[in-house]
């Protein structure tokens, strides 16, 4: 769908999404469990309904009801000769189920758009060889098999942390005891940070060591009842809008979250007063949103974003093509992106959303200061389906074709 965005000032309150981080790894949790878990407030998005469908593949029973999912878990006795996981767009359902299938499975292929099977799974692939499996890719799948093994697993910190995330859910249920011996210091520390929570809350723990974590072969995790939590990453386009004049309140924020993202506060407080240096190596999912902030306020440089050209899009390269129909230059560089400061016109052309969630809804904040036309809105749907009619709530006026 096209919609097209009419310039206004945002005002009222609007209860936060849940968190799609947290809704991930509680349904994965709540699979392992022995019995009947119930998981409240999941949210119906794209990238939740792709992790419900493989933990439905690999043996669990999920019932949807409303926003409530209860899940009956894994017979983990009951080993598969082959298992077909389709992902969708997302990449935490891929490299979190990729370890974890191969404990329920010989051999598994994994399906899902061309852009996510294009996205690096380096850290499997080097670990495998040596951890009695393997992972690569056939035709136009990714195919993982072997049978996964216990024992010291070495790898970089500087990469997805999605992949510690990976291992962290299936090494305790492997005989025998693992180590993680990260080779570089831990990038994205508080995505693996929310992952080692939410385990403990089913009762199983990852201990942090000097050299990285060790996990406990042979555990158990135990059947909860849990609510999602809201989510820091999607609010920080709700609070975009109290930048350019609004008056936004978002309800349903847990302020003691593990969710790394929730340092955006403190960004924009950085965005409104100056023209700052901000490094978003640990929250590299915040970058479209503060590329549009700062062009709307006093520019900024953005430091650590290398890893947002292997993300749904390339994502400092897409926020450049459009921002250039607002009359705002950026420059884009390895590790780093400066954002001038200039005055935001109205675009001539429409916008192209790059099939990227983030994309779209940073594109929509800054169309809410000066219009505009987003074409393919509808990849919202990956993570915040119900975000336009949020904003519509909030006094934003948009018109769908």
């Amino acid at each position: 769908m096209n919609v097209t965005i009419k310039p206004g000032v945002a005002t009222g309150t609007v209860n936060a999404p849940p968190s799609k981080s947290c809704a991930h790894r509680l349904l994965i949790c709540a699979a392992l469990a022995k019995g009947e878990s119930v998981i409240e407030n999941i949210g119906a998005n794209d990238d939740i309904s792709a992790t419900v469908s493989c933990l439905k593949e690999l043996g669990a029973k999920i019932d949807i009801v409303g926003n409530k999912a209860v899940v009956r878990g894994i017979d983990k006795d009951k080993r598969k000769d082959s298992l077909n996981m389709f992902c969708n767009e997302s990449g935490s359902t891929l490299r979190f189920l990729i370890p974890l299938s191969l404990i329920f499975s010989e051999r598994v292929s994994f399906d899902g758009s061309e852009r996510l099977l294009e996205r690096p799974q380096s850290v499997y692939e080097e670990l495998f060889p040596g951890m009695g499996c393997y992972i690569k890719k056939e035709n136009s799948f990714l195919v993982a098999g072997g049978e996964l093994k216990s024992g010291i697993y070495k790898t970089r910190g500087d990469v997805s942390s999605q992949f510690l995330t990976g291992l962290f859910f299936a090494l305790p249920l492997l005989k025998g005891d693992s180590e993680i011996i990260l080779t570089t210091p831990l990038q994205s520390a508080p995505y693996a940070d929310i992952t080692i929570d939410v385990l403990s809350a089913f009762g199983v723990s990852i201990i942090k060591t000097d050299r990285g974590f060790y996990i406990k072969g042979d555990q158990h995790f135990e059947a909860q009842s849990l609510s999602v939590e809201g989510d820091w990453s999607n609010a920080a386009f709700l609070d975009a809008f109290n930048l350019l004049g609004g008056n936004v309140t978002i309800s349903g924020m847990n302020n003691e979250s593990c969710q790394g993202d929730k340092i955006y506060r403190a960004f924009y407080e950085q965005i409104k007063d100056g023209t700052p240096t901000i490094d978003i190596t640990d929250c590299p999912d915040l970058g479209p949103v503060l590329i549009a902030c700062s062009a709307l306020c006093n520019g900024a440089t953005l430091t650590g974003t290398k890893r947002l050209k292997i993300k749904e899009s390339n994502r400092g390269i897409a926020m450049q093509a459009e921002l250039s129909k607002f009359g705002v230059d950026i420059t884009v560089n390895d590790n780093e992106i400066i954002i001038p400061k200039t005055e935001v016109r109205a675009p001539e052309e429409k916008l192209n959303c790059h099939n990227d969630h983030r994309i779209a809804m940073s594109l929509a904040v800054l169309c809410s200061k000066v219009g505009g036309t987003l074409e393919n809105a509808q990849c919202v749907n990956k993570s915040y389906p119900e975000f336009f009619d949020d904003i519509k709530a909030l006094g934003i006026k948009y018109d769908i074709i």
